[in-house]
């Protein structure tokens, strides 16, 4: 995306700030928060000596956002059940940059949860954002041998679970359509169909909706799983196509109202992970699209 270069810089790379702090945090809430410390911080120095001000604001969104993340993970380890990023109804603009729509999107995001603050910082900025090894030196106050020490170890344990795999959009699309198509017939083995043996499929309720306490494995249990919720509401439980994080989803609704998301990985033709959000708190974003940039 263009950047208007004749805006103040903070506002001209806005977009950019929030989606480094999102990609570190897997929280919306979170990102706006380090974004507005960031412009606290920017607005109190001489910004006529900042010679790099996009790198030099990529550094303080970082530096805040590694601070704001040693916090939250001490939270999360009290979380009741699953805990799944925050997810965001994104535009087109997303979905054709594969690379930032992949690095978004909720399979990548649980990815990024299993490193250190520090590798997950290294990576993102590095394999996302494409920062020069001086400049991730800078963003996370080490060395440049460090930093690229910690940039291989952050690859390969990412590449180790989920490696990189060229999936089609059009794939994707066809897989969540059967599988709302096997929901709203009640087939349950069209539903199974659509799904990988290994599927794995997680749910997010935060302890304030009824949600799988752990996560449920196997294409046969997790059908069951969905079906079983459909006949219990019947007619009441609606399905609707949305973009949430780069890629084809769900929007769930009851009896009219918004109860939950459903967002997908799909790997040869068939889902792999089934991710579904019923926290309240993660899903006040779903009423007009938030703009991610890189």
């Amino acid at each position: 995306m263009s950047v208007d270069t004749s805006a103040d810089p903070f506002t001209a790379h806005r977009n950019l700030l929030f989606t480094v702090a999102y990609e570190l945090l897997g929280s919306a809430a979170d990102a706006e928060d380090v974004v507005q410390d960031a412009w606290l911080k920017w607005d109190a120095v001489d910004q006529d000596e900042v010679h790099n001000p996009r790198a030099y604001l990529v550094r303080i969104v970082t530096r805040t956002a590694l601070d704001h993340l040693r916090t939250v993970t001490r939270r999360r380890e009290d979380y009741v059940g699953p805990w799944l990023p925050e997810p965001l109804v994104t535009s087109h603009d997303v979905a054709e940059d594969v690379e930032l729509a992949e690095s978004v999107s909720m399979a990548m995001l649980l990815v990024l949860e299993t490193l250190t603050p520090t590798e997950r910082a290294v990576f993102v900025l590095r394999e996302v954002f494409g920062l020069d090894y001086d400049e991730l030196a800078d963003a996370v106050d080490k060395s440049q041998d460090a930093v690229r020490q910690i940039a291989h170890r952050a690859r390969s344990h990412v590449t180790s679970r989920r490696p990189r795999v060229d999936v089609s959009r059009a794939e994707t699309e066809d897989a969540v359509a059967a599988f709302r198509r096997a929901l709203e017939t009640g087939d349950l083995q069209a539903l199974a169909d659509t799904l990988a043996p290994d599927v794995v499929a997680l749910a997010d309720g935060g302890g304030v909706k009824q949600a799988l306490p752990r996560p449920v494995r196997g294409a046969e249990k997790v059908a069951k799983l969905y079906l079983t919720g459909l006949t219990r509401f019947g007619d009441r439980l609606t399905f609707e196509p949305l973009e949430l994080n780069g890629w084809p989803a769900l929007l769930v609704r009851l009896d009219g109202e918004v109860d939950s998301v459903l967002a997908f990985a799909v790997l040869d033709g068939r889902i792999t992970g089934l991710y579904g959000v019923r926290n309240p708190e993660k899903l006040s974003r779903l009423t007009g699209e938030t703009v991610l940039s890189r």
